[in-house]
This record gives C-alpha cells, sequence and structure tokens, in this order.
C-alpha cells in the first residue's frame, strides 16, 4: 500500500487547523509547508503573520499549546525555508515526526550531512529526517547523503512551494535512477501528485505520495485517500 501525506500550506494558523481537520481521523500524519519567502516567492505560517511574533507560535514554542490536534496525527515538517539548519532547534519544537531539509536552500551538501551526522542522539532517534530535491536538480547530488537520512522526498513541480501546479516528468527520471542505485530508499514525491500520475509515479518507484489539491478540495476526501493508496 502507497503511504499518501496531505499537504498543507497554511496561510495562517487557523488556516492550518481547518485544513488538518479535514483529514483528521482519516490518515496518521500530514505534512506542514513552512515557507519563508526567501527561499521561494510563497509565505505561509508562521512568517506570513509574523513569523516568530505569531501568538499562536510563541504559544507552541513556551509549550503552552500544541500544534492542532496533535493528539490524533503526526506531523512532517516540509521546511522551504533558508535557515533550516541554523534553526532547526526552533522547528524541532513544533513536535515533527519528520522533517525534510531541501538541498538547494542548505548550501554545501557537506554541511548538511555533518549536520544530520552530529545530531542529539535523542533527536535522531525521535525525528525520520528527509532530504528533497528539485527537478531542476541533479538527483546524483543527494547520493553522498543517503546513509544518513531516512527518505528522499523527490518534487514533482518545477515551482515549488505552490499547490496546484504542473506535473514535471522529470521527477519520473530521479525516481527511477534512485530506485536503482538504493532499492531499498523510500522515495516520496510533493507535487503534481493527481489520479493521472500517481500509477506513473508508483511504477517509476515511489513509495509516498504527498498530496494537497487532489485531497483538500475533493468531495469524498476520504474515498480519495483509499484509491491513492491502493493503487497498483
Amino acid at each position: 500500500m502507497i503511504e499518501i501525506i496531505p499537504a498543507i500550506l497554511p496561510k495562517n494558523y487557523e488556516d492550518m487547523k481547518n485544513k488538518i481537520a479535514l483529514v483528521r481521523g482519516i490518515v496518521p500524519i500530514v505534512q506542514i509547508d513552512l515557507c519563508d519567502g526567501e527561499f521561494i516567492d510563497n509565505m505561509t505560517w508562521p512568517f506570513s503573520t509574523g513569523g516568530v511574533e505569531d501568538y499562536n507560535f510563541i504559544k507552541i514554542m513556551n509549550e503552552e499549546e500544541g500544534m492542532p490536534f496533535w493528539e490524533d496525527l503526526d506531523f512532517e515538517l516540509d521546511l522551504m525555508v533558508m535557515d533550516a539548519i541554523d534553526n532547526f532547534d526552533i522547528y524541532t519544537k513544533l513536535s515533527p515526526k519528520r522533517i525534510v531539509f531541501h538541498l538547494e536552500s542548505v548550501g554545501e551538501i557537506e554541511e548538511l550531512r555533518n549536520f544530520i551526522e552530529g545530531m542529539d542522539v535523542y533527536i535522531r532517534d525521535a525525528i525520520q529526517i528527509g532530504v528533497a530535491v528539485n527537478t531542476t536538480t541533479k538527483v546524483e547530488l543527494v547520493f553522498p547523503l543517503i546513509n544518513y537520512v531516512d527518505f528522499v522526498q523527490c518534487m514533482g513541480i518545477e515551482n515549488v512551494g505552490f499547490q496546484g501546479q504542473d506535473f514535471d516528468e522529470r521527477v519520473l527520471e530521479q525516481i527511477k535512477t534512485l530506485k536503482k542505485e538504493f532499492p531499498d530508499l523510500i522515495i516520496s514525491v510533493d507535487g503534481g501528485v493527481n489520479f493521472e500520475t500517481a500509477p506513473k509515479l508508483v511504477e517509476a518507484g515511489a513509495t509516498r505520495l504527498v498530496a494537497g489539491s487532489i485531497i483538500l478540495k475533493a468531495e469524498d476526501i476520504r474515498e480519495t485517500i483509499f484509491e491513492l493508496e491502493n493503487l497498483n
């Protein structure tokens, strides 16, 4: 069965809460896209509502409240930000089960590798680490990181950080290359996932599909997720 992860681009805290509520009780994990407006043009919560000054963000940092419905599901944080390494400790306070670094935002690959390798053992045991790669980036660049991460996230669109974008066929070759070199690697695809593209992604070797529009805009969210999970 393919793992389906709903993707949420939160405009603000209430928007995030409302969208998580749509899939609450249906999936065990959701992806929250954190966009700082620097790495990509889009900006999401908490950056869109004051960053470290956002009221709800402050309460979470002070452990006065948690992420919406944290008792019912886990969170995968997709860090489309320029400060992923520098402010990693802040992001961990959002209590994620998984964190995704974007290769193009972290600078030198060796820096990211050394950072992951040097993580506190408790943090590393508690949080799965992934690295994302754009369709415009040579997927071979992630090879030196494979032994240090839990999964690779291939972006299925060129214009990352926005939902409803056109599918980029180049991701299929990236997946095939990764699958050939690392047969046991968990490969996630984020962006451009729909009923037309999903079978191609699964056939190429993807094991996780991160989807936004097709799920959140569906008339029957539960059935949509079920159909995606059971693609052959």
